[in-house]
């Protein structure tokens, strides 16, 4: 058979040889041309045919399934690329893969994170199965440190990583709620359930006495200011509000991983911010031989309250009000209404997101967008998201020079309930809610709302108040890395945060609040309008050099130097206006629409802060053989925030690790076939704490009315850093190849130096100077971590994590107490539940000692009713259990939580759930309703209030489905999941979850662990749908 090649040139050639016999050719009508020209187009639809029909010939499709070598289970995800081109694909959920090659004698590229790669010539087959071997060393590169990498069988301190597929499920408004309860030693409390609520986050304990005690958080490389980006509420007789989440602003579903910096040898790195750990984020990027793919995900919520406290019913009411010694005549309003179901109300939350991706050997990019509308359990509460993302990196020059780019823009729009944290007696919304009279009707004949001087209308505060803000933020990173040798980088970072937030709260005259000058007469108050702006900027420039070469075939050196340079600068603006002529118009509208003539209707103040902090830092970082690891850094900082003579800390740490499963007297043992992998570590380090406001070496003064300046402080030229010095030792192991990994770990912090805000008795010169008290805070424990796979089969397997924690807390040679977490309720002012003091646990409840009642209903306390120590909420023991099943397309993993050996204070019950508020017309609960409880009891701070805190949670439960996609389809991937949060809770508590902390801190000094009228935590249901094309 001839070739279509040779047939053609045959032709094209008899075609030449024509032509030169036809000296005359005219353009129509010659019949030699016509010949020629018929003959051309045989030709040429000989010759196209021909090439048509080869190109389809050399096409091969090339089918085939990549699995696991080790276990023979299908791999999802795998890359499957032409060698030399851009075309490819990628393995579905069974691990199979469908791609036409342009030539059977290409060769196909297989490529995985974790394996090896494998090249493979296709040699005109149409099947290639590919079993992939795990690359040891890359699995091992997963561990982020600051400023880098470590392969995990390097490490030397303790710190724990968890990856996107560890994360927890649902509504997620922060990435702390992503970590909770998955790493040991960290212990992450939502302030209350409302939406974008703050978090306390505690690793390795609570260290300080006053200045901050959440660690650092770095995005990216970038540590984060981790002060307030919003305003709080103020007080318009209902209490104040924190501020919300200062993390809210980055999109959960943006986040690759999470890598926590518990011990000192890890986060002495970051010198005088690294005391409380160090949380390093890292978000999704491109990857290299990735081609551009797109990711998107939808999910719908359904929040409910999980639980509702048990009050008096209104058929019950006047019956046992009567019996606590009201006047039914009064109390009886003939209406039966649940307040606490008209204020709270079945919560929808929805969010979207969409990714595009892809790389190659020089450049890698990923642009990401996400939005979320969550609706608040109470009425008028939410926040809602808006969130771009972009990660990019280039390479040029030969790979010589790398610039990169991160770069995150994010809009928040808060909405507001008035539920606050130091509402008087009267309460808050809940407050309000849960006291309300059951028999009063929401509204009156008039279809006005009910208010009275003694009675606070939950359902009018939810539609006079009118209370939201927005907060636009910007957090951008640009590097550049030149390659100046084999072993030699250099590093520039610059990046800047800058966020501005401005919340506008207006409060219609119609409200009855006393606070506002109400006058039933006229049926108005003055009214009240506030906006508040607050701004934040922070500049980091970072350089670093980092060196990595051989000194010999066994040993590795890696050396780091950097320096940095970081400004904060922290703005704000205030204004309030009252005494309102009309509100027609909205008031936060129409601040100027006033009675400015006859009143002073304006109050306004602004600040200013700039601090600066400057570092140099280096690491040194020895590995000799893969058996013996060494790891020392030192930072030194400079801070504007002290003063000259103590301007500047220094914070060394060191570590070394053994790996004794590398030992020849151990791999030749017969204890090295099952226990595959044992390291011993052991660190030491000196880390800072800076976070408290600066200024407190200068003198500072306040302008008075006439215009003079009043000193307000003593300074204090010798106030020196928050001091930890921690010894860590912990040991890592592997069972079976892997199949049981875990870790042991044993710490010792001990904090000193610690900062105080010590305020003078007046009347005295100043008001308050800064000092560093004598004494330490001490943190000792264990922790254990384990990831065991119980089942591994192709049809079924089985992995089951545990992490668990338990923490010794106590304050040492203090020589004086320190009173906080302030009690509110009726006749409780001054009142407070805890006391920092020597030999006893921080924020520990001191309290009278409740025994009962006497035979007339009061109240009988041990000691002759002296205040003493009663406990503590500080957790003894934290817990987390995963199992993660697998069957076929299906998949579930179930979250368990607990704490244990740590009480919680019932600010809610000690202010309201009272004999005598019964009697005086509010609603308590059943149980104080039908106890022996004198109405005239008055309900002391005391141990009566205590509860144990210990609970066991379903925290998340998450069924999936992975859809088998055809081969022709362009979706790669189809995920449908249900996912549950907090579904069961076992506990003894009474209020709505002891996973709470509202803040009770006095004049300054935080408190842990007290429960008063607190936003309840959701039950969520959520139904999510992800795509992969």
């Amino acid at each position: 058979m001839i070739k279509h090649g040779i047939l053609c040139k045959r032709i094209l050639q008899h075609l030449k040889l024509k032509a030169l016999k036809n000296k005359k050719l005219q353009l129509f009508g010659s019949g030699a041309y016509s010949g020629i020209s018929r003959l051309c187009l045989a030709a040429f639809i000989i010759c196209g045919l021909g090439v048509i029909q080869q190109l389809h010939a050399q096409e091969t499709e090339v089918r085939g399934t990549v699995t696991d070598a080790a276990d023979g289970l299908p791999l999802p995800g795998v890359n499957v690329t032409v060698l030399g081109t851009t075309t490819g694909t990628s393995t579905n959920p069974d691990g199979e893969y469908s791609l036409t090659v342009p030539s059977p004698e290409d060769t196909l590229v297989f490529s995985f994170v974790g394996y090896i790669a494998r090249e493979i010539p296709v040699n005109g087959r149409n099947t290639i199965n590919v079993a992939l071997k795990s690359d040891v060393q890359e699995l091992e590169d997963v561990v982020v440190i600051g400023y880098g990498t470590q392969r995990e069988g390097e490490a030397t301190g303790s710190i724990s990583s968890v990856s996107q597929d560890e994360f927890n499920q649902g509504v997620m408004t922060s990435p702390e709620q992503l970590l909770q309860g998955r790493a040991s030693g960290v212990q992450i409390t939502p302030a209350s359930g409302e939406p974008g609520a703050g978090m306390n986050i505690r690793i390795r304990g609570t260290s300080s006495v006053r200045s901050g005690n959440n660690p650092l958080i770095v995005v990216d490389g970038v540590p984060l200011a981790g002060g307030n980006t919003t305003p709080g509420g103020g007080d318009f007789g209902a209490g104040e509000q924190s501020a919300r989440n200062p993390l809210s602003f980055l999109n959960p579903d943006d986040i690759e991983s999470m890598s926590v910096l518990k011990d000192a040898s890890a986060s002495a790195i970051y010198g005088s911010r690294g005391s409380n750990g160090v949380i390093l984020i890292t978000t999704k990027s491109g990857q290299a031989g990735e081609t551009g793919t797109f990711n998107f995900s939808a999910s719908t919520s359904i929040s409910s309250v999980r639980k509702k406290i048990d009050l008096v019913d209104p058929e019950n009411y006047v019956e046992l009000a009567e019996e606590a010694g009201a006047d039914p005549s009064v109390l009886d309003f003939g209406s039966t209404t649940d307040w606490q179901d008209r204020i709270y109300r079945n919560a929808l939350t929805q969010e979207y997101s969409l990714g595009y991706g892809g790389g190659n050997e020089t450049t890698n990019y990923r642009l990401s967008m996400g939005y979320m509308d969550q609706e608040g359990l109470v009425e008028s509460s939410g926040l809602e998201r808006l969130t771009g993302r972009l990660n990019a990196s280039h390479k040029l020059l030969d790979e010589k020079i790398q610039l990169s780019l991160n770069l995150v823009a994010s809009r928040l729009n808060d909405t507001y309930a008035p539920v606050t944290r130091n509402a008087g007696f009267e309460g808050d919304l809940i407050g309000a809610a849960l006291q309300a009279n059951p028999t009063r009707p929401v509204f009156d004949e008039n279809g006005d709302y009910t208010q009275s001087s003694d009675f606070r209308n939950p359902v009018a505060m939810l539609d006079y108040i009118n209370d939201k803000a927005n907060t636009t933020r910007l957090l951008a990173s640009i590097g550049a890395t030149y390659n100046i040798a084999d072993w030699l980088t250099y590093n520039l970072d610059v990046s800047f945060d800058n966020s501005e937030a401005v919340r506008r709260t207006g409060i219609e005259p119609r409200l009855w609040f006393p606070d506002l000058g109400y006058d039933p007469e006229t049926g108005r108050s003055n009214g009240r309008a506030v906006v508040d702006n607050l701004y934040n900027n922070s500049t980091v420039i970072e350089h670093t050099l980092n060196s990595e070469f051989s000194l010999s075939e066994e040993a590795m050196l890696d050396l780091l130097a950097g320096f940095s340079y970081q400004e904060f600068e922290d703005r704000g603006d205030w204004l309030q206006a009252e005494y309102f002529v009309t509100d027609e118009i909205s008031l936060v509208d129409n601040v100027d629409g006033v009675n400015n003539d006859d009143n002073k209707a304006f109050t306004a103040s602004s600040f200013r802060n700039v601090e600066e902090l400057q570092s140099f830092f280096g690491r040194t970082t020895l590995n000799y053989d893969d058996r013996y690891l060494f790891n020392a850094s030192f930072r030194m900082d400079g801070s504007t925030k002290f003063g000259e003579n103590n301007k500047y800390g220094y914070f060394p740490s060191g570590s070394v690790g053994w790996r004794i499963s590398e030992e020849n007297f151990y791999t030749g043992s017969g204890l090295s076939s099952t226990l595959t992998n044992l390291k011993f570590r052991v660190g030491y380090g000196i880390t800072g704490n800076q976070e408290y406001p600066g200024g407190a070496s200068l003198a500072r003064f306040e302008v008075q009315s006439d215009g003079s300046l009043v000193q307000v402080n003593n300074p204090n030229p010798d106030i020196q850093w928050e001091e930890t010095k921690q010894l860590s030792a912990g040991i890592d192991f592997g069972i079976n190849e892997g199949r049981i990994n875990g870790s042991v770990d044993y710490f010792n912090k001990q904090t000193t130096n610690l900062i105080f805000l010590r305020n003078f008795a007046q009347p005295a010169a100043v008001e308050s100077q800064w000092v560093n008290l004598d004494g330490t805070v001490l943190n000792t424990g264990l922790e254990l971590s384990l990831d065991a796979y119980v089942i591994e089969k192709p049809a079924f397997s089985w992995q089951l994590q545990y992490n668990m924690s338990y923490i010794y807390n106590e304050v040492k040679d203090l020589g004086t107490y320190v009173n906080t977490g302030e009690i509110h309720g009726q006749g409780l002012s001054g009142a407070y539940a805890q006391r920092i003091a020597e030999d006893q646990p921080l924020f520990s409840f001191y309290m009278r000692e409740f025994e009962g009642y006497d035979e007339n209903g009061f109240a009988e306390y041990a000691n002759s009713a002296a205040l003493d120590f009663q406990g503590d909420p500080l957790p003894d023991y934290n817990l987390g259990l995963t199992n993660n099943f697998n069957f076929g397309r299906w998949s579930m993993s179930m979250f368990w939580s607990a704490s244990l050996g740590f009480q919680v204070y019932n600010n809610t019950a000690n202010a309201i759930f009272l004999k005598g508020n019964l009697r005086n017309g509010r609603n308590v609960t059943s149980e104080v309703a039908e106890s022996a409880e004198s109405s005239a009891n008055f309900g002391e701070v005391s141990t009566r209030f205590l509860e144990d805190g210990d609970y066991l949670r379903l925290a998340n439960l998450s069924i999936g489905y992975n859809f088998n996609i055809p081969d022709m389809a362009p979706v790669n991937r189809l995920r449908v999941s249900l996912t549950g949060q907090n579904l069961l809770l076992f506990t003894g508590y009474t209020g709505y979850d002891p996973e709470v902390n509202t803040d009770k801190s006095i004049d300054g000094v935080p408190s842990l662990g007290i429960d008063y009228t607190s936003y309840p935590r959701p039950r969520t249901v959520s139904l999510k749908v992800q795509l992969d094309i």
